[in-house]
């Protein structure tokens, strides 16, 4: 699972994403700061659009530790983000929980930290299919 995340989700590789901790119900990865991940080059923040899109990687990860066949299929129905602070050139901290498991509808809810200060959080809403 780590190696999937890791190196064989091409945007996970390409934002150097690290897990930390992957549980059924739990996830915790790093992702280091990059100057080409900055929205505004006059304040050294990260893009709005690349904490989102970690925020939903995040959340399908949890789908993909609960997959029980490589054919099981996943995909986002819902994001919702909500942006609590600006993220400065540090790394980024995101954790994903998940809230409810049904028979074709998977909720999670995320959270991205920089030095243990909430700086967005996330529910994502997942169409979950088993083989």
């Amino acid at each position: 699972m780590i190696k999937l995340a890791e190196e064989e989700i091409p945007i996970h590789k390409h934002f150097g994403l690290k897990v930390e901790i992957v549980e059924k119900d739990f996830i915790k990865v790093r992702v280091p700061f990059r100057k080409d991940l900055v929205g505004d080059i006059r304040t050294n923040h990260w893009h709005g659009g690349i904490i989102a899109t970690i925020l939903d990687s995040v959340g399908g990860a949890i789908g993909i530790a609960n997959f029980n066949s490589s054919e099981d299929k996943l995909s986002t129905i819902d994001l919702r983000v909500d942006y609590l602070r600006f993220a400065d050139g540090n790394d980024l901290v995101f954790e994903g929980k998940l809230v409810r498991m049904g028979n074709r509808i998977m909720v999670t809810k995320m959270k991205a930290f920089q030095e243990d200060v909430l700086v967005a959080e996330g529910k994502g809403v997942y169409n979950f299919i088993r083989a």
